[in-house]
């Protein structure tokens, strides 16, 4: 299994089991994965959006207020599982060689 595969399992796994994590262990998995999904965006040729629409900024959010202990297990939970489900999908575009076109360049 991929490095990749393993931190999606670890964010999963994070996410099921919410209830036994701590805040700052929730808070590291979740930076973990901003730096993994801006890292692969910048690989694969996405910009990040920088917008309140940038699911990454969303992440940021979560993870700010887990620290100030502003979020739920639901919220903790979801916040894992859309990370994981963002690495999943930028590693199979990674995997299959997909190129990414953004605007219009003819």
């Amino acid at each position: 299994m991929s490095s990749t595969n393993d931190f999606i399992a670890e964010l999963v796994r994070a996410a099921n089991e919410v209830e036994k994590l701590h805040g700052d262990e929730a808070r590291r998995l979740l930076n973990r994965a901003i730096t993994t999904i801006r890292d692969m965006r910048e690989t694969i040729g996405i910009p990040g959006g920088h917008t309140s629409a940038d699911a990454v900024i969303d992440l940021q959010t979560t993870a700010v207020a887990l620290g100030l202990g502003n979020r739920s297990p639901d919220q903790v939970k979801a916040a894992l599982l859309d990370a994981a489900g963002i690495i999943r999908d930028l590693h199979i575009v990674l995997d299959t060689g997909t190129e990414i076109q953004i605007g219009n360049r003819f």
